[in-house]
């Protein structure tokens, strides 16, 4: 059974970083894409971005870019969120997800199969 626990949410103040982690287990962690989405409320949830199995290939929102790095540890089998200069539209519930692929990077919430049960990120203004 695969199973994705992430933490590392909280309040931050706009302009902090803020660094999310997710354990996996289940499986065998490197063999497959790992990904971010978040939900704000209110809103659908939505994709943030996504790294191939062996850390290569990445893909990011265009609201996130440049300023989000998804990155993994596989040894640690932990995946990543590094959120810097974090702004108030970024507060939401984050979760983190994969599916069987290995480096097809894909962004939309039914192309992948399990989740996390999310952490919460509030940016105050």
């Amino acid at each position: 059974q695969v199973q994705l626990i992430e933490s590392g949410g909280g309040l931050v103040q706009a302009g902090d970083s803020l660094r999310l982690s997710c354990a996996a287990s289940g499986r065998i962690f490197h063999d497959y894409v790992m990904a971010w989405f978040r939900q704000a409320p209110g809103k659908a949830r939505e994709f943030v971005a996504a790294l191939s199995s062996d850390g290569g290939r990445t893909t990011y929102s265009d609201s996130v870019k440049g300023r989000f790095t998804i990155s993994r540890d596989n040894h640690k089998n932990t995946v990543y969120l590094q959120m810097n200069s974090l702004k108030a539209e970024d507060t939401a519930v984050y979760y983190c997800s994969s599916n069987d692929a290995r480096f097809m990077l894909q962004w939309e919430v039914d192309d992948y199969k399990y989740w996390g049960q999310g952490t919460s990120v509030t940016v105050s203004s």
